[in-house]
């Protein structure tokens, strides 16, 4: 018995249009990009200083006797007094002094009592190493606080909410020590107590740039506080 005849084929075929590179197919909604992230950039400085946390004065004794052992048991007697007056105002007897005011009264007390036998030199200022790196970290921390506050500023002029740092940059140190005028330091003796702390001051700068997101609009309640 013959088999019946098979059906003839169908096909169905559907013409696209050509798609474009980057083009979503036909028939699908292609979703936006993501927006891309919106940031502020700025930079900011900031300067400090420093005067020197510590003084160093040295201390020369003379004494004229009719014999050698006379003169220096006399230089021994004055030693031991400016020891002496040395601690009783809580001071170290190297003569490295912390408060440059008990300093000035240590040296005119010393003067009063020995006379000339006693030859004060001017105070050598400086600063100790932990000075120095209180200075340094507090003028960044300084400058990246002006930063932060301009970026909020600009931030604020367009009614938008700064977000957290992305980027904080320290570009910029400089260091430099104090200055008093020219014709003052020909004659470095005759310089004042306070000239020669001016002198002896640091300065420091520090230069950063940061970059921080804005999250949004600017919180009406919150602007109002």
């Amino acid at each position: 018995m013959a088999l019946p005849a098979a059906p003839p084929a169908r096909l169905f075929a559907e013409l696209v249009p050509a798609q474009l590179p980057g083009q979503a197919p036909a028939g699908r909604s292609r979703s936006p990009p993501p927006p891309p992230g919106r940031e502020v950039q700025v930079s900011g400085s900031a300067e400090l200083s420093a005067g020197p946390d510590r003084a160093r004065v040295s201390v020369r004794l003379s004494s004229r006797k009719g014999a050698a052992g006379e003169a220096r048991s006399s230089v021994a007697r004055r030693l031991e007094y400016i020891a002496q007056s040395a601690r009783q105002r809580g001071l170290p007897v190297c003569m490295i002094f912390s408060d440059f005011g008990k300093m000035q009264n240590v040296c005119n007390l010393l003067i009063e009592k020995l006379g000339t036998s006693v030859t004060i030199c001017p105070p050598h200022f400086y600063h100790t190493p932990e000075a120095l790196d209180t200075l340094r970290r507090q003028v960044c921390v300084a400058a990246v606080g002006n930063t932060r506050r301009k970026a909020q500023e600009v931030c604020r002029l367009f009614g938008q909410s700064l977000g957290k740092p992305l980027l904080i940059r320290e570009e910029e140190t400089k260091e430099w020590g104090g200055h008093i005028d020219s014709h003052v330091l020909n004659s470095p003796n005759s310089l004042t107590l306070q000239e020669r702390i001016q002198n002896a001051t640091v300065y420091a700068s520090c230069r950063v740039f940061a970059v921080f997101e804005i999250k949004g609009k600017e919180n009406r309640r919150n602007k109002l506080h």
